[in-house]
């Protein structure tokens, strides 16, 4: 599998909303994303910049989503 590229804050929000997410709410400088129809939640720093690759990865886990998915995505 080839390796993720650094990933904004901004991409990740693009990436949620193209998968059925909305915007629920912000908290300080998180943003909270819903899935009404998984009923799955992903939240994402949003200071607009690259996030850790570690950081990606777990908030995709978190939405159900794989590497691949994002991957996918960004071609």
């Amino acid at each position: 599998m080839s390796k993720l590229p650094s990933i904004s804050s901004g991409i990740l929000v693009k990436f949620f909303q193209a998968n059925g997410f909305i915007i629920d709410h912000q908290t300080g400088s998180y943003l909270v994303m819903y899935q009404p129809y998984l009923k799955k939640r992903a939240v994402i720093p949003h200071p607009r910049k690259d996030l850790p690759i570690g950081t990606v990865l777990a908030i995709l886990k978190e939405a159900g989503f794989s590497k691949k998915d994002l991957l996918e995505f960004l071609k």
